[in-house]
């Protein structure tokens, strides 16, 4: 068990550190119009690869790394929350709307399209499919 924590950690501080630089980069993007794209760029990415990570890594170290570890720590779920409340709360609301469903929907289908990737990948011997978390 205490594996297991260490590996979630160290992929959490490896997720936490690309999160910061993936959003700063995106942030730094001229397209933004209100919408906070660095965070649903890094919930989208992220949602595609615990689908590919999902479907391709065996259960063990390496999946608890990389799933419970990287991913939880590369993707900003509440930071999503907190984005959308404060959007309302500045009267864009439609623009709250907007962001929610669509994180929402290109999330869902990102994390379908990583499940398909992720089981093409294992058949060619890299991993096995996994169909539940």
């Amino acid at each position: 068990m205490v594996k297991e924590i260490l590996l979630a950690g160290a992929g959490g501080f490896a997720g936490s550190a690309l999160r910061y630089a993936v959003s700063a980069a995106v942030v730094s993007l001229p397209l933004q119009g209100g919408l906070p794209v660095g965070t649903f760029a890094v919930n989208a990415a992220g949602s595609l690869a615990i689908g590919v990570l999902a479907a391709w890594l065996p259960p063990g170290g390496w999946q608890v790394f990389a799933m419970a570890g990287f991913c939880g720590g590369f993707t900003t779920f509440s930071a999503f929350s907190l984005e959308t409340v404060r959007l309302m709360r500045s009267g864009q609301v439609g623009m709250a709307a907007a962001y929610a469903a669509g994180s929402v929907i290109v999330c869902l289908l990102f994390a379908g399209l990583g499940l398909w990737l992720g089981g093409k990948l294992s058949r060619c011997g890299r991993g096995a499919v996994v169909n539940d978390m």
